[in-house]
């Protein structure tokens, strides 16, 4: 075993293991204090004929909790790292209680993460309890693009994410679509057919007086019907002013294809970069 992989276990751990992240003061040896969260992973479920390797976690789950780990490094210089994210599933309404479904990290260039900001290409790299790659999702860069006024002009100008399951077999494709105000997004799948649409808020305003979860529904192409929604939750004050950690979530139809489910998560990373990865407390 390599020095990266054993880096990599230590980092994400490994199948069964239990992580208890105790509060910042610490718990007393062998002993666990109010408000200590327990994170494990979920067990991995038997392959599922025509679901793609790794993903049978997403064909029992509803709904997947995303919460970027924070970087003390970027908080205290301002210079954007690479994000890191831990997936999970809520168990019920256990307090503090969570399944730990899949670890994300980014693949960037740091001039490009320096220059580009939120707009900068990156790959996101979603590893499964044996520390697997399972889900990549790849946005390109694209100069001059995300106005939502010209979205629909041209390809270029509309941002793209595409998702893979495994790495280099595509399973779906999430496109900005134009509009006067408002976020929308078309689901696509392999072929660029249209799956379902997200339709954003009209303003993306969290603070102390405002602490509400900001929206983005999930809709039947037709827009008949809400299925489903991708929120931005309330992180803290300390967190929300002082880093660029956030916290997501994700509900969707528990029937819905499990392609579709995957491609709503790199939904759920074009819409952290676009409109979350850009703090203005820089």
């Amino acid at each position: 075993m390599d020095e990266k992989q054993q880096e990599q276990q230590t980092q994400y751990g490994m199948a069964g293991n239990v992580v208890t992240v105790p509060p910042a003061s610490g718990p007393p040896p062998g002993q666990a204090l109010p408000g200590q969260v327990q994170i494990q992973w979920m067990a991995p479920p038997p392959s599922i004929l025509g679901c793609p390797p790794g993903m049978e976690y997403l064909t029992q789950l509803d709904q997947l909790l995303v919460h970027q780990q924070v970087e003390l490094f970027e908080a205290f210089t301002g210079i954007d790292t690479k994000n890191r994210y831990q997936i999970k599933n809520a168990l019920g309404q256990q307090v503090n209680s969570f399944d730990k479904v899949y670890f994300a990290y980014e693949e960037s260039e740091l001039c490009m993460r320096i220059c580009c900001g939120p707009q900068r290409s990156f790959m996101m790299h979603i590893l499964n309890n044996m520390n697997q790659e399972v889900i990549r999702v790849v946005r390109p860069f694209q100069c001059c693009s995300g106005c939502c006024w010209c979205a629909d002009c041209c390809d270029h100008c509309a941002l793209t994410i595409a998702v893979e399951s495994p790495p280099g077999q595509p399973i779906g494709h999430v496109r900005q679509r134009g509009s006067k105000w408002k976020a929308h997004y078309d689901i696509l799948d392999t072929n660029f057919d249209p799956l379902l649409k997200i339709w954003g808020p009209c303003c993306f305003c969290q603070a102390v007086c405002c602490t509400c979860d900001i929206d983005f529904r999930l809709m039947t192409y037709d827009e008949s019907q809400q299925i489903g929604k991708i929120s931005k939750q309330w992180s803290g004050i300390a967190k929300e002013w002082f880093t660029n950690a956030d916290n997501f979530g994700i509900q969707f139809p528990q029937d819905l294809d499990v392609k579709a489910k995957g491609t709503l998560l790199g939904a759920l990373f074009l819409i952290e970069f676009m409109f979350f990865e850009q703090k203005n407390n820089n």
